[in-house]
This record gives C-alpha cells, sequence and structure tokens, in this order.
C-alpha cells in the first residue's frame, strides 16, 4: 500500500469518527434543540486549538450483538485545547452514538484526560449528555464510573473541574458532576437525577415530569445542586468561558491579571446613599459590589439559589476575586441553612484555587425559627463558619450595615483570621439589634416605667449610640478602619496590593473534619 493509499485511508476513518451516530442522528439533536458534541467542543475552545484525543477507540463487548456495532470513538470525544490561550482538557459525551451511554471503553477515554490534566496542572471540562451506563456491559460500565469518580476526588482542589449537563445525566452518572467544582445546565433540554419519573412512580406513586425533577431550574432554584442556567447549549457554552477567565489552570498558580482601564482610584460617591440609615430598610447588594469593582461586572454564581446571600466573581485593578455578601433584600440577609452551605463551597473554591476573597457584610443574624432549628442550621451554619476560619487566602470585609451576634463572627470577622476589616459609619456591631438588646437588659426597667413606650424609645436611643455603631469595635481593633463608603473601591485595591504575598498555614494534619 503506498503512502498515498494509506493517507487516504486515514481521512476515511476520521471522517467516519467525525460523523458520530451518522446525518440522521446529528438531524435529531438539532431538532431537539441541541448541538453535537463536536459543535460543543468547537464553540467552548478556541478556534483551530482541539487536539483530540482516541478518535479511534471502539468498546470490547461481545454480548447482546455488540460485537456487531463498532462505531469509531465510541460515544465521548476527548481532548485538549485552549481557552483565551490557557490549556484546558475536555470530554464531550454524543448522544448520538449509543444514546453517549458510558462502556468501559468511553470511561478509559475520559480517565486518560483527566489523568493527563493532573500532571499538566490544568482544568477539565465535561459536557455531559448521556443514557447513563451501558447495560450490555454490565458491571464492566459500573467500574467505568468508579474509575471516574475516583479521579473526579483526587483531583478537588488541584485542578479545577467544570461540568456541563447539556441531555440526561441519570443515576450513578450525575456523581461525577456533583464532585465538580461548577454545575452548567440548559432550560428544557437537560436534566439531572438519580431515579426518574417512572421509577419513581412505581415505587412512590409519586408522578413528577423530568423537568419538574431534575431540570434545570429545580436544580438551579430548588436544589442548589447547579451553579448557572442558560437557554441554550450556546450560551451555555459561553458562560462556561467566562468563568474559566477568573480562575487560575491549578492550585499552585495564581488567577490570571487582567488589564484594567477602570481607574483603582476610583471614588463612587453613589456609595453614601445606598446604604440606609435604618437599619429596617433593604436595599440591593448587588449594586454595592457592581460600583466597587472593575467595569462595574459582578459575574455571579448561583444567583437562584438562596438569595439571601450572594457569591460571584469579580476584578479589583485587574485581580480575580471572590465575592460574598449578605443580601439585605431577600430575608434581610439573613443566613439559613442554604445559604451556609452555598458560601461555605465558594469560599472553599477560592481558597483550594488561590483567590482571594472579599466579604460585604450586613447580616441581622441567623434565621430564627422551628423550621431552621430542625432542619440543622447549627451544622449548615457551621460549615460557613469553618470554611472561613480555614481559609488562608487574603481575605478583606466590608461592613456595611448590620453585623450581629454570631453572624458577625462568622461573615469573616478578626477573630477567624481576617486580614483587614473596613466598616461604613453606618455599621452596627452588636450582639443583637437594639431592640432586642433593650428588651432584655431593661426588662424591668421598662416594665416599671410610667410611660413604657417612650422609656423603650430612649434607652434604644442610648444603646443605639452606644454599641450600635463601628467605633466600639474600631476601639478594641476589631476594625481597622473606619471609611468613607466612597473610599472602598481604592481601599480594597490597596489592601490586595498588600496583601498579595500573604503566606499563612493551618497545622499539619491529614484533613479537617468539616460538619458535613
Amino acid at each position: 500500500m503506498t503512502i498515498e493509499e494509506k493517507l487516504a485511508e486515514l481521512e476515511r476513518r476520521n471522517a467516519e469518527a467525525e460523523l458520530g451516530g451518522g446525518p440522521a442522528r446529528i438531524e435529531k439533536q438539532h431538532q431537539g434543540g441541541k448541538l453535537t458534541a463536536r459543535e460543543r467542543i468547537h464553540i467552548l475552545l478556541d478556534e483551530g486549538s482541539f487536539q483530540e484525543t482516541d478518535k479511534f477507540v471502539i468498546h470490547r463487548c461481545t454480548n447482546f450483538g455488540m460485537d456487531q456495532q463498532h462505531l469509531p470513538g465510541d460515544g465521548v470525544i476527548t481532548g485538549y485545547g485552549m481557552i483565551d490561550g490557557r490549556l484546558v482538557y475536555a470530554f464531550a459525551q454524543d448522544f448520538g452514538v449509543f444514546g453517549g451511554s458510558l462502556s468501559k471503553a468511553f470511561a478509559e477515554k475520559i480517565c486518560k484526560i483527566m489523568d493527563m490534566a493532573m500532571k499538566m496542572g490544568a482544568p477539565v471540562i465535561g459536557l455531559n449528555d448521556s443514557g447513563g451506563a451501558r447495560i450490555q456491559e454490565g458491571v464492566q460500565a459500573l467500574a467505568g464510573y468508579g474509575d471516574i469518580f475516583l479521579r473526579n476526588v483526587m483531583a478537588s482542589g488541584v485542578v479545577p473541574q467544570f461540568s456541563a449537563i447539556m441531555g440526561p445525566c441519570a443515576g450513578g452518572a450525575a456523581y461525577s458532576p456533583a464532585i465538580t467544582d461548577f454545575i452548567f445546565m440548559v432550560r428544557d433540554t437537560s436534566y439531572m437525577f438519580i431515579t426518574g419519573p417512572e421509577v419513581i412512580k412505581t415505587v412512590t406513586r409519586d408522578e413528577v415530569t423530568k423537568e419538574e425533577l431534575g431540570g434545570a431550574m429545580t436544580h438551579n432554584e430548588v436544589s442548589g445542586t447547579a451553579h448557572f442556567a442558560s437557554d441554550d447549549d450556546e450560551g451555555c457554552l459561553l458562560m462556561m468561558r467566562e468563568l474559566f477567565s477568573f480562575i487560575p489552570l491549578n492550585n499552585q498558580e495564581d488567577p490570571p491579571l487582567k488589564a484594567c482601564t477602570d481607574d483603582p482610584h476610583r471614588g463612587e460617591a453613589a456609595l453614601r446613599d445606598l446604604v440606609p440609615t435604618n437599619s429596617n430598610s433593604p436595599y440591593d447588594m448587588k449594586e454595592v459590589i457592581t460600583a466597587v469593582v472593575d467595569d462595574q461586572y459582578f459575574f455571579e454564581v448561583q444567583e437562584h439559589y438562596a438569595r439571601n446571600i450572594l457569591i460571584g466573581f469579580a476584578r479589583l485593578n485587574g485581580r480575580s476575586v471572590g465575592i460574598i455578601a449578605n443580601q439585605p433584600n431577600f430575608m434581610a440577609g439573613a443566613l439559613d441553612s442554604d445559604s451556609s452551605m452555598k458560601g461555605a463551597r465558594f469560599v472553599r473554591f477560592c481558597d483550594a484555587f488561590n483567590i482571594s476573597l472579599v466579604i460585604f457584610e450586613d447580616v441581622p443574624g441567623f434565621m430564627p425559627g422551628v423550621e431552621q432549628e430542625l432542619g440543622g442550621i447549627i451544622k449548615h451554619g457551621a460549615k460557613l463558619l469553618y470554611a472561613m476560619a480555614e481559609a488562608t487566602v487574603p481575605k478583606l470585609t466590608v461592613i456595611t450595615r448590620k453585623a450581629y451576634g454570631g453572624a458577625y463572627c462568622v461573615m469573616n470577622s478578626k477573630h477567624i483570621r481576617a486580614d483587614y476589616v473596613f466598616a461604613y459609619p453606618t455599621a452596627e456591631i452588636a450582639v443583637m439589634g437594639p431592640e432586642g438588646a433593650v428588651s432584655i437588659i431593661h426588662r424591668d426597667k421598662m416594665a416599671n416605667a410610667e410611660d413604657a413606650e417612650a422609656t423603650r424609645d430612649e434607652l434604644v436611643a442610648d444603646y443605639r449610640d452606644k454599641f450600635a455603631n463601628p467605633y466600639n469595635a474600631a476601639e478594641l481593633g476589631y476594625v481597622d478602619e473606619v471609611i468613607d463608603p466612597t473610599e472602598t473601591r481604592p481601599k480594597l485595591i490597596r489592601a490586595l496590593e498588600m496583601l498579595k504575598n500573604k503566606r499563612d498555614l493551618n497545622p499539619p494534619r491529614k484533613h479537617g473534619n468539616i460538619p458535613l
């Protein structure tokens, strides 16, 4: 065979592999409002950068007539490429080939690039669109999942891991995305659950649709399993690229530094009026955040879940930072079980990947109530406390208004190793609000007063003057600076510059025991 004939054979095999399940399956994918696996890869990665691996791999199953059914690639596309010129490894499950079902060979392809990613110190992105384990392979398919799960765990905190659910992701397959750092979903075309509607109906007699059980908004709003929801495949992939721009390639690197055209000395006079002096008036903490960060751009994470806390990424003078903030516009910004878990996992991600933390605090305390107590608010709130205390990256706090009770400690106080704490003149740092404090401290005095209401108002005003302000804490060194809100941006940028070489260590140990 001549070299020309050999090259023609290579071209034929490449074309066969790139066709996946064939034109009919590709058309069906498009009719369902979904892109093919290859189309997704080409949108995700820089143009022309994708280098495919294991293109000709086929399964080894001989049962149930599978020895007569071989398609090159075996239902998953794997390889590496670039996002904004930075290395990333990726795999895309192809629903057009055996329904994207996972065989042992399919799993081995994924494991190979995950192993390479760990060696090279580069992120892994998985695009999931699969019917689950390939039943014809029995326990070998389950073994393949186990191999992937192990690598997800070993890579956790070493290289970033992103998952996009772009079709079905059911049964044990859902546990791999669940271990990864961020999960993206597509409205109306993606769903994720352990047991589907049919099984649930058989076992419990409950009737539920796939969308209600495991759709994009179910996991973004209700369960909190997912972090992002987009309207279509392309939007999902572009959102992944945007998130990638804030994050380092591995745990040994710093986040990418972006050229900043926003004046680092810029003051923001609007901040003086954003925070109401009336401590019971709501306001939108997002307005405070966007007024401070570069180009007023805040990339929010999990925006639909536990809305009493805000998490996300931004930049200050080009430097990537993780933002955690109470949201007075929702539940008065009080911490509950869901918001504590949401905040804790984000803090731990940022700490694992050397991303500085900026906390905007306006918290009246932990949410009271029987439901919260019985739902485990003690252990869930402790997760946020644990994560904040454990984090060794630069940690800055801005107390805009309320900082009450144990929640004051949890939201990155000096007592759990905050590096620098700013407070606005509107800050109220105390065990509890003036009204509650007076009702306890002066219970007898008010009971015996001729005009109880006037006495109460006088005592509340006195307490507020003495304790519900930032100066008592500042006198004790618990607040480093009380600042004009206008100066928030330049103050944070200077503090981050001062902290850029920070080194802090936790005691030697195998690992701590976070209250899961």
